[in-house]
């Protein structure tokens, strides 16, 4: 009976031992994470979207693909990747990185910290365009700005997503100056410390209030309060 007891004795310590190497192991790699709860993306093979688009465009323009611009990254499309890095002395992944798209002359900007100043300037725009709004809904248009800086159709600074011509109604109508609400403070340190509610959405609109036909025309993901978020 004793030498029974000692081996379950034995085989948990043994136990707690990989338990905890394990532990260790998810928070070193947690660790790792970025702000914002995820590794820092790149196009590959299964991506789509505007800045698949782009590649696809660049390369074209070079003459390594001549598919048609789809927006989605396939074989040819990582082939035509390989090629180019090759001629530009980039390790030959397949895959799009920051490098890459450097050198493709697609520039794609990074996520700002949850600065005083940044803090400050995204609750004034969060509060002008959705004042009102569910707070979910607040932090929802927080992220769809910060969205845009990783996106390579818009601006790569906060400040130049935001004051870009022709983006928000709230900067010409004058809502961007009136006081701001205390809970858009609040939304903008979640949006900026990695909440997302939209899940990567890049517009929103209020049916009620626009009769822009490219904001109509683009599928809704989801809807909070009076906003339809989308792609």
């Amino acid at each position: 009976m004793y030498l029974h007891k000692n081996f379950f004795y034995r085989f948990f310590r043994r136990l707690s031992a990989a338990s905890l190497a394990v532990c260790a192991a998810v928070v070193f790699s947690f660790a790792l994470i970025p702000r914002g709860g995820s590794v820092a993306a790149v196009s590959s093979v299964g991506s789509r979207g505007a800045e698949v688009r782009a590649i696809q465009e660049r390369l074209k323009e070079r003459g390594l693909f001549s598919d048609d611009v789809t927006g989605y990254y396939g074989e040819a499309t990582r082939t035509a990747v390989k090629k180019f890095q090759k001629q530009q002395g980039i390790q030959q992944t397949g895959t799009a990185g920051p490098q890459t798209l450097k050198a493709l002359g697609i520039s794609v900007g990074s996520l700002p910290a949850a600065t005083e100043s940044n803090v400050y300037l995204l609750a004034r725009i969060i509060s002008a365009e959705a004042r009102g709004e569910p707070y979910t809904g607040q932090v929802a248009v927080g992220a769809v700005i910060l969205n845009r800086i990783e996106h390579p159709s818009f601006p790569d600074t906060l400040s130049g997503v935001i004051y870009q011509n022709g983006a928000f109604t709230a900067i010409v109508d004058g809502q961007f100056n009136e006081p701001i609400a205390e809970s858009a403070y609040s939304a903008a340190r979640d949006a900026l410390n990695g909440w997302d509610p939209t899940g990567g959405c890049v517009y929103y609109y209020n049916p009620a209030k626009t009769s822009n036909k490219f904001m109509w025309s683009r599928p809704t993901v989801l809807t909070i309060g009076s906003h339809r978020f989308c792609n």
